[in-house]
């Protein structure tokens, strides 16, 4: 036997490598081995027929939430939202801090199935359930030597910093918060992950900024490869402007090197994707953002009912996950394929893995995600209540990470709505 486990007959796509056809997927020792057209069956220990479905490399989620317990409601476990979702690689976005990460590394990138890495907190207090009490991300709240220490001092799973470009710590601080964010990421080397659109409440006292003027305060700070989240926001200060119009300084930015996640989840609004979509804003990666506050798993004991967020956190309707995130990106009118690489080699880029994963290159991580691709009609809704009806559903079947299988069975992955 040549090969541990065959995938026989999918349709294989591969836009690292630039494949997109009907493929063999060998795995020997945990790793790819070949791709390649009718390898015989007989080659391999295992075969697994994949005939009218589609085989990827593993998934990324570039916006997890995942540090399970530390920051309280908000952090799901990272198997549930990884490898029984389909998706072989998490990045966490900015739960653990300097403070919190060796637990991080002890209890979820070493103790879990799916590849995690992080993009670390500029703030001390990392993602504590969820960003819920704005006070603790205020300036002194950010520490830039304990911070940059910490990424450097851990480079195998810090990728990047996770900060916030959000209008209601604007209208606390100003750009204070913003510029240690910057000054973190230079001397650290590492891209920023800026989340753009309202998160806290507003202050009692606001100093009045215009949520327009964040995009140009930020803009100023920004160097090639930091990424600009959620720019299809319904929330005033990130990529649509108060005259519904897309803020010229997002395509400046992208055109100095910025990069574009989609930041899915709850901050999602088809009206503003469909905005920027049509002024040229294409993103780079996805990103599903499921969190415990806009998922059904059980609320912890002494942990909040509800975020000060709860307008566009889970609205008892809308369950969405990474792959129901790149079929609502099918029906906005992205190639797939172009959804193909936003969900591995573009992600793997985006956090400087793309020599260990996001591509079925002979030698890397068997890391495999199969879909389901069906044809119809779907009802995809957001947020706000709006509703597109998409022809196309993706959903996940099962993946391979290491080689080693796991079923698409996750108990927070969306049922499909006829439409």
């Amino acid at each position: 036997m040549l090969y541990d486990t065959l995938i026989r007959g999918g349709r294989v796509i591969d836009p690292a490598r630039n494949i997109d056809g009907l493929f063999d997927v060998a795995i020997l020792g945990g790793r790819i081995a070949a791709v390649a057209p009718d390898l015989p069956r007989t080659q391999a220990s295992e075969c697994i027929e994949a005939r009218g479905q589609l085989v990827l490399p593993g998934l990324i989620d570039t916006h997890a939430h995942v540090f399970k317990y530390v920051t309280g409601r908000f952090g799901l476990d990272a198997d549930l939202v990884g490898v029984r979702s389909g998706v072989t690689t998490l990045i966490d976005q900015g739960g653990p801090s300097c403070m919190t990460f060796p637990a991080f590394r002890e209890y979820v990138v070493d103790a879990k199935q799916a590849r995690v890495v992080a993009f670390l907190s500029a703030y001390l207090v990392g993602g504590m359930e969820g960003h819920y009490y704005p006070e603790l991300y205020r300036p002194d709240c950010l520490n830039v030597d304990a911070t940059v220490r910490c990424a450097v001092e851990n480079r195998d799973v810090v990728k990047g910093l996770k900060t916030h470009a959000e209008i209601g710590g604007f209208e606390r601080w100003g750009v204070k918060v913003m510029a240690i964010a910057a000054e973190i990421g230079r001397q650290a080397n590492l891209p920023l992950y800026i989340h753009f659109g309202q998160l806290w409440p507003l202050p009692e006292s606001p100093l009045g900024i215009d949520p327009d003027t964040v995009f140009r305060e930020v803009a100023a700070l920004l160097k090639p490869g930091d990424i600009l989240a959620h720019p299809f926001s319904r929330h005033p200060g990130s990529f649509v402007d108060t005259a519904g119009r897309v803020n010229p300084l997002a395509r400046e930015a992208i055109e100095r090197g910025a990069l574009v996640d989609v930041g899915y989840g709850s901050h999602f609004s088809f009206t503003m994707a469909r905005i920027a979509l049509d002024a040229g804003i294409v993103p780079d990666s996805l990103g599903a953002d499921m969190h415990g506050y806009n998922t059904t798993v059980p609320r912890p004991a002494g942990t909040p009912d509800e975020h000060p967020d709860k307008e566009h956190m889970f609205a008892g309707t809308t369950r969405f996950s990474m792959v129901s995130g790149m079929t609502t990106m099918l029906a906005l009118g992205l190639p797939l394929r172009h959804v193909v690489a936003m969900a591995t080699c573009n992600a793997a880029r985006m956090a400087g893995l793309q020599a260990v994963c996001g591509s079925l290159t002979p030698g890397f991580d068997a890391d495999v995600t199969v879909l389901d691709e069906a044809s119809g009609r779907w009802v995809l809704r957001d947020n706000e209540g709006t509703q597109v009806v998409a022809d196309r559903l993706l959903s996940p079947s099962f993946c391979l990470r290491r080689g080693v299988r796991f079923d698409a069975d996750a108990s927070i992955l969306p049922p499909a709505m006829a439409a």
